[in-house]
Parts: structure tokens; sequence; C-alpha cells
């Protein structure tokens, strides 16, 4: 396995009970699941251990309840709505580990499926307590991790619990790290990385990175406008944090001094406000009016980086190149999305909303990976080692 670690295939699950940590975090309105990706992503490892004779008990978190029961963040919907993906009835236990859970998983037979409450019910998850930790091993005999999108938090379902019981990798946590190391370490050249999104500092780890393997970074989305700044251009009243402007100024220099040709946009779209039914206009440049902001690149820069992608062996994109949830301010995102999808070379989409602007455009499966992990990707893209990754047995 490419990194290192023991996977579920490794090992002997037949009449076992497993401990399975998913990514059930998903999207809820009222009882009804609103998307399902993380849950059909973890079907994979768990029809394989049911398959293969295992007693499968799923735990998971689901949004932030702080350690107290909250009704609404039940993982009750996400219960039916496996049964319904498996055809397998699923058991849910009232409880994260405690009496009602570990009874179920006694009786549990093989080829079965128990979902135990959400782990953030219990004040203990986020800060890896010892006990907790204690708890949900004494569940089961075997413990696998496939919650990639988790793997970056040293908790108590992550990493507490892996040093207590022979700890595996799951098919999608796999494949994850994987694909995304592959990336950084393997790439068929030229290396594209195309990044956006709002903020210089939620991605400087990966620029760093990348202005040392990349061919060429191309910056789109509210995080061109700390570099424009630097390099002394006005923004008008576009995003931008102050603490952004050196370490833009960082990138720039490093990229000057190296080999990798770092990509800002030419023109933009500009908005009076940030609004769907705001004035917008076409800017030939980047210095923007007083009274305006930017928000999206425009459609020279679009195609210039559409036509770069369309030339890459390899394909990174994270983050979104405008406001794509505004209608005004999607063409950029959405011509970067379609070169990705149509880039005969090999790539990979990773980051929430660079994996909603897929689906919103209905491109999602003309990408070769699209990584479930937003914190967890860009970290694992950073080169840094993941808590719940490192936590598992070694191969």
């Amino acid at each position: 396995m490419a990194f290192g670690k023991a996977s579920v295939r490794d090992a002997d699950v037949d009449g076992k009970r497993v401990l399975v940590r998913v990514d059930f975090n998903v999207p809820l309105e009222g009882t009804e699941v609103t998307d399902d990706t993380r849950i059909r992503a973890a079907l994979p490892t768990i029809e394989y251990l049911t398959e293969h004779g295992a007693r499968v008990i799923l735990c998971s978190h689901l949004g932030r309840p702080k350690g107290r029961v909250v009704p609404e963040m039940s993982l009750a919907p996400a219960a039916r709505r496996l049964a319904e993906l498996t055809g397998k009835p699923v058991e849910l236990a009232s409880d994260v580990a405690g009496e009602d859970s570990r009874a179920r998983a006694e009786a549990l037979e093989p080829g079965s499926i128990l979902l135990i409450e959400n782990t953030r019910f219990e004040k203990g998850e986020t800060e890896n307590d010892e006990a907790l930790a204690e708890a949900l091993a004494g569940l089961a005999d075997l413990y696998v991790n496939d919650a990639f999108g988790a793997a970056h938090r040293a908790h108590a379902s992550t990493a507490g619990v892996a040093a207590k019981l022979p700890a595996y990798a799951g098919l999608l946590l796999e494949k994850e790290v994987e694909n995304l190391t592959s990336v950084a370490t393997d790439p068929a050249r030229p290396l594209v990385v195309v990044l956006g999104g709002s903020k210089v500092s939620d991605k400087v780890g990966v620029i760093d990175r990348f202005l040392e393997v990349a061919d060429q970074i191309l910056i789109g989305g509210a995080m061109c406008f700390p570099f424009f700044k630097a390099q002394g251009h006005a923004i008008g009243n576009s995003l931008c944090q102050d603490d952004d402007i050196p370490l833009a100024q960082d990138a720039l220099d490093k990229a000057a001094a190296g080999t990798c040709d770092l990509v800002l946009p030419t023109d933009l779209t500009i908005g009076r406000e940030f609004s769907a039914d705001t004035e917008t206009d076409h800017l030939e440049g980047i210095d923007v009016p007083d009274g305006w902001m930017g928000l999206d690149i425009g459609p020279d820069s679009a195609a210039g980086y559409a036509k770069r992608v369309a030339s890459a062996g390899t394909v990174l994109w994270n983050g979104p190149m405008g406001a794509f949830e505004l209608d005004p301010f999607a063409a950029g995102t959405r011509t970067v999305a379609e070169a990705v999808a149509s880039a005969p070379g090999y790539t990979v989409v990773g980051g929430g909303d660079s994996v909603a602007a897929l689906a919103k455009f209905g491109l999602t499966d003309e990408v070769d990976w699209v990584s479930t992990g937003g914190g967890a990707s860009l970290e694992l893209l950073e080169g840094k080692e993941l808590p719940g990754v490192a936590a598992l047995n070694d191969n």
C-alpha cells in the first residue's frame, strides 16, 4: 500500500466485530439527508466487510453538538439512507459506547450492520478522551478508519481507539491518501495546480509545497487580491485580509526565485456588492475601482487557465474562481470546472466548494478523483501527517 499502513484487505474479519469510523457528517433538512455523497463513499468498505462475514459497527460524528445530545443531530437519517443504499437493515444504537451500543454489538450477527449514535454527543470525543476510546474499543475486535474527512483530527474515534485495537485503513481512506499523495510525489508532468477560495492563509501551506513541486499554480477567487495588493494594485472593496498580504508577497518572492510559474488573473468580473442582483461589469485589467469588488476571474483569465489545464499531465483543483453560488459570478468557476472535467491528464479535485461546484455543473463523474475531505485533503497536500492515519497499524 502506497502509504505504508495496513489495509482492511489485510485483516481477517470473518465473524469479528469491526468498529468502522465513517464520515456520515452529511447535510440534513429536517430528518432527510440532502446529499448522500459521503455515505456512498463509505459503501465499498462496508460492503467488503459484510461480504466477508464481519459484524459491522459504524461510528461517525455529525455537526457540532459540543458534547451534548442534540436530537436534530442524530444519525438516524444517515442510518435510514444507508439501509436504502445497502438494501440491508441498519440498527441504530441510542448511545455512543454505553449500554445500548454494547448490548447491540454483542448480539450482532455476521454480515449485519449497527450504527452507534453521533460520537460528538460525548464530550470526550473531541478531547481524545482515554475512557471514551477504551469504551469504543470495548465494542469490537478490530478497528477500521474510513473517515478521511476526519483523519486530520486526533479524536477518540479516530486516533484514540486506533491505539487500543488492531487498526486498519478502509478502502476510501486508502484511495484518498494514495491519490492525494501521488499528486505531490509522483505526478505526470506538467503538474498544474488551480487554487481558489477566499483566504491565502488557508492555502499558504499548499502554495509553499507546490511552489517546489508544481510546474504552474493558477490563482483565482478572492485569494488573488492579497497578491494584487502586494504588487501595488488597487482592489476597491474586494475581500482582502491585511495579514494575507505578506503571505502573498512571500509566495511571489519564492515563485520569482524558483521554477514554478505562479499565475494571477489578468481580468475580472466585478460587482457593486456581494449579491446576485447587483450591478456588474467586466474589468479588462485588475485595478478595481472604488465602490466595486472583484467577484470572479474574467473571461480572458478563465480561458487562459482552461488552456493550461488542457495541456497538463496532472491537475489539482482546490477552491472556486469566484462567488460561483451567485449566477453573475459563476462563469470563471464553470470554465475551470469544465476544463478540469475534460482534461486528458489525471485530475484531482478537493475542498468542499470545488466539489460543490462540480456537482452544480453536473461534472462530478468526469473527474478522476474527487476528495471527500476538506481540511484533511489540504493538510495531506501540505505534506503533514494526519493523526487518524498515523494511528493505524503499519503495513
